[in-house]
């Protein structure tokens, strides 16, 4: 697998470092209590050696020495590394916990403007793992690397200065031990776990992606006897996983053995250099004891960098996942400046040309169109006419290439999408329905409504009666995409949605499909009543539906073929009008 560039990585750290820039008091916070911790468990394990082995020598000497102030400063740097830990630990979740909700949010700010143009060439569990598992990896860079390099850097440079006030060469000796075990290390750790460390991502994105999509089609994967298949693909994903985790995990061992050597080392070499100054008398000897044990005790300020580093190539390879989100260009920019928001529902296509792509054929060639204000349009057409391209260009997740589109007068694309879908209601065979109360469901459209506006618009939709047949009523739990719903029942929350939201450009794509004639029948009712007083764009198929429009166009191969009123259609050439209607 080809490495990413080391400019590109240089780049993606700068990046990640500015997303943590609002909340840099709170890390600093951390890291300075990281700090007083470390140096206080130095100190006390320092100081205590010096001070039970001035008292064997005192007691040896038969001498007295003042054993309150060390004592004193063993107690004070026990409490000072029990309350710094516990604030420690205070402040960097404070610090991690906020800079998590920081970075979701962010990361869903640049995902929704692609919707769903753009979202739709990934895959559901993909975007799930990148939002949940490379967020999170992204999150444990302040507390797996950058707090303690921190910390590190700055506690090395105090540790040498203290040592150097006994003995430069003790001092550059134990300099020299946490280079090694606080840069080289962590570098030969970093360059070895970048390639196990991407691999480890991009295998566990795809394992959540395909767990997801064997979740969400199990039934279709028992009813083909599918399914060991897709066990057999989860499984040979999970023994793939294990192979750069057994990587990294033998590159921590060695990593923690190398460390421990370095540790030892850097000990002796300080005992052999401060024996023959005990002897020579230029310290005294308590200060040997508190010598080794502060080398000894101070690599702890380092231990936890070849681990660091060895994540970092993880984090860098999730912050590139999530980077590649962000950079994507919506496939809709508004305008730099837009119009006001447009107030007559009046719709006119004028040889509209679309496609998705540039080798694509024609979504919409030529299209001419026209939905004057307070009126109802079908329009209807074989699988593949280009009747959901309309609804898609109206709502600005697509654009077009050609011809024009104007509302209320002017350019389509002189609008800011935002304001386009605040002035339009949807309602069609795919709408969502969230998986919580039918009242949260309902207030999406129009959080400000209050509890009457709200009921209204369900009696309007004609499912009223049936939520209060329920035991919660409102509070009534619809399920995963409202799965506990009939489908017509669904489809009426849709509606009464719709009506809450109180639009005056009415868009139904394909309303009534998949109902049967009964709940089919209960929707146009509900549809009937929501047509009042709007502009109508109606896209179906089925023919019930056609009788309460004003104008009927028939959409062949992205052109209008023929069009009419219901009445002249029905009558004229009704035979035609049914065969487009009823293909599906």
């Amino acid at each position: 697998m080809p490495g990413i560039p080391g400019g590109r990585r240089l780049n993606d750290l700068r990046r990640l470092l500015s997303l943590f820039v609002p909340y840099r008091r709170w890390m600093a916070g951390g890291i300075a209590l990281s700090l007083v911790v470390a140096l206080a468990n130095i100190g006390l394990l320092a100081l205590s050696g010096w001070f039970i082995t001035a008292m064997a020598v005192a007691g040896l000497a038969h001498v007295s020495m003042d054993y309150f102030t060390p004592a004193a400063g063993i107690r004070g740097l026990a409490i000072l590394r029990t309350g710094g830990r516990y604030l420690e630990r205070l402040i960097t979740h404070e610090a991690t916990l906020r800079l998590l909700a920081r970075l979701r949010v962010w990361f869903y700010e640049h995902l929704e403007p692609l919707a769903p143009a753009r979202i739709q060439y990934y895959r559901g569990g993909d975007l799930l793992s990148r939002i949940r598992a490379d967020i999170d990896t992204l999150d444990n860079f302040y507390l797996r690397v950058l707090a303690p390099t921190a910390a590190a850097v700055v506690g090395t440079a105090l540790l040498f200065g203290f040592m150097a006030l006994f003995s430069m060469r003790i001092a550059l000796i134990d300099l020299a031990g946490l280079a090694l075990a606080g840069a080289v290390l962590p570098l030969l750790a970093q360059r070895a776990g970048r390639r196990p460390g991407r691999n480890a991502v991009e295998v566990r994105s795809l394992l959540r992606s395909t767990v997801v999509d064997g979740v969400q089609g199990l039934g279709e994967l028992r009813v083909y006897g599918a399914s060991g298949r897709q066990q057999e693909r989860v499984s040979r994903l999970s023994h793939d996983l294990i192979g750069p985790q057994r990587q990294l995990s033998r590159i921590a061992g060695a990593a923690a053995a190398t460390t421990g050597l370095t540790t030892q080392l850097s000990l002796w070499f300080a005992v052999l250099i401060a024996g023959p100054m005990v002897a020579a008398h230029e310290i005294d000897g308590p200060d040997l004891a508190m010598i080794a044990l502060f080398v000894m005790a101070s690599f702890e300020t380092v231990n936890g960098l070849p681990a660091a580093f060895q994540s970092l190539g993880e984090t860098l390879a999730a912050a590139r996942r999530v980077f590649e989100i962000v950079d994507a260009e919506p496939q809709v920019a508004d305008p730099p400046t837009p119009a006001v928001p447009p107030t007559r529902p009046e719709l006119r296509f004028s040889g509209v040309r679309m496609r998705y792509a540039d080798d694509a054929p024609w979504a919409l060639d030529g299209l001419d169109l026209e939905l004057p204000a307070g009126r109802r349009v079908a329009l209807i057409g074989a699988t593949g006419s280009g009747k959901t391209s309309v609804l898609n260009l109206l709502l600005r997740f697509w654009d077009y290439q050609a011809g024009s589109i104007t509302l209320d007068g002017r350019e389509l694309r002189e609008y800011a999408g935002e304001d386009l879908r605040r002035y339009c209601a949807v309602v069609s065979q795919h709408t969502h329905l969230f998986n919580t109360t039918i009242r949260a469901n309902l207030m999406l459209a129009r959080s400000d409504a209050d509890e009457s506006q709200m009921i209204e618009a369900a009696k309007q939709a004609r499912i009223h009666d049936e939520i209060m047949r329920f035991p919660s009523g409102y509070d009534t739990f619809v399920g995963e995409a409202g799965e506990r719903l009939s489908g017509g029942q669904a489809r009426r929350v849709a509606i009464a949605r719709a009506l809450l939201k109180d639009a005056p450009l009415l868009l139904l794509d394909e309303p009534t499909e998949g109902l049967d004639a009964h709940s089919e029948g209960h929707v146009l009712e509900a549809i009937q009543t929501a047509m009042q007083g709007r502009s109508v764009l109606l896209i179906t198929h089925r023919p019930r539906a056609l009788r309460h429009m004003d104008h009927i166009y028939v959409l062949e191969r992205g052109r209008i073929g023929i069009q009419g009123t219901p009445e002249q259609l029905f009558g004229s050439e009704g035979a035609s009008l049914n065969a487009y209607a009823t293909v599906g």
